[in-house]
């Protein structure tokens, strides 16, 4: 198989995962929207295609911290790549299948990982860039945007105290389509660049490019695969992440949305990935807390975090075997 064709193997699987990304975590961002009715279906998927677009656009720092944060580009074969990004869309649409919001980023990285210790063991992965730069800011995420949506909420429940439900919701469902905005604008800003490290890993291992720097064309392509993707829509997850975690109103939407997007585009622009999933889910339960804890749907809840586990390991564990089985052929 000659190395232009592995390049362009590489390159299509790294857009399709975009893709799948796109269409499966549509939900963080309009899920709350639709089921709180403040937006129509079509209206809040063309609204979350356009900014998850333009919030591709935003930097490549995230880019560069998957690209290098995981093993050194110069020891990451084109080989590698495939099977890493091949585990993760199998993972990603077993989950998608079985209406789970798991995370796309843990997915890719788990994928990475394993095809790596597959084709040259533990000893190459680097430890520091994995712990400091990925695996803290994708553990802590969540747990910030618990907290911060909790604050939140109660501020809102403490200045709003005297006005009646009905006039909060209708102030806070015209908030709330600028919330979901912002929440598609941040989950753009963060996801499309894990695609665009994996793409230009690629192209430096194949000397294609003589440094780790995102080419303009990668960074559009990588937009432009996220942004349809999403304009599919992936309602099997939409519908756990708007009505099954709590009921939601237009004020508890608003609260939960605008809390992870300030999370996840702080995190874009330090070059930290983090799983938009992951911390839309934790503001959302966040939410419900305030209410009372009996509000949030703790089954539920527990099968989102158990898929939040499970996802790394086992999508390393796909692509390892894919590694092998790459390798034989």
């Amino acid at each position: 198989m000659s190395d232009l064709l592995v390049i362009a193997i590489v390159i299509m699987l790294a857009l399709a995962f975009d893709f799948i990304n796109g269409f499966h975590d549509t939900a963080n961002a309009i899920a709350t929207s639709v089921s709180t009715k403040v937006l129509s279906p079509s209206k809040a998927i063309i609204m979350a295609a356009v900014l998850n677009f333009f919030g591709a656009l935003v930097s490549t720092e995230v880019a560069h911290t998957i690209g290098s944060g995981i093993v050194s580009p110069q020891l990451i074969n084109n080989k590698v790549l495939i099977a890493g990004l091949a585990g993760a869309i199998i993972w990603n649409l077993l989950t998608w299948y079985y209406a789970l919001p798991s995370s796309s980023s843990h997915a890719l990285i788990g994928g990475v990982a394993g095809a790596v210790v597959a084709s040259q063991g533990f000893a190459v992965l680097n430890y520091k860039g994995l712990v400091e730069k990925i695996f803290i800011p994708l553990i802590a995420s969540p747990i910030v945007g618990f907290f911060i949506a909790f604050i939140v909420m109660r501020l809102i429940y403490f200045l709003m105290c005297n006005v009646a439900p009905g006039t909060v919701n209708r102030y806070f469902s015209k908030l709330q389509i600028a919330s979901a905005a912002f929440m598609a604008f941040s989950h753009g800003s963060n996801d499309a660049q894990k695609s665009m490290g994996i793409i230009t890993a690629a192209l430096l291992s194949a000397g294609i490019i003589k440094e780790f720097r995102v080419e303009l064309w990668v960074v559009i392509a990588c937009a432009t695969a996220m942004a349809l993707g999403t304009s599919v829509g992936g309602w099997r997850i939409i519908k756990t992440m708007g009505s099954r975690i709590i009921k939601l109103e237009p004020v508890h939407g608003f609260a939960a949305e605008a809390s992870a997007a300030l999370v996840i585009i702080g995190a874009s622009l330090f070059g930290k990935p983090v799983s938009t999933t992951h911390v839309i889910s934790s503001s959302i339960m966040g939410v419900g807390a305030t209410k009372r804890m009996s509000a949030v749907r703790w089954n539920v809840a527990r099968s989102i975090v158990n898929a939040w586990f499970m996802t790394a390991p086992l999508s390393a564990l796909v692509a390892g075997i894919l590694f092998f089985l790459i390798d034989i052929f």
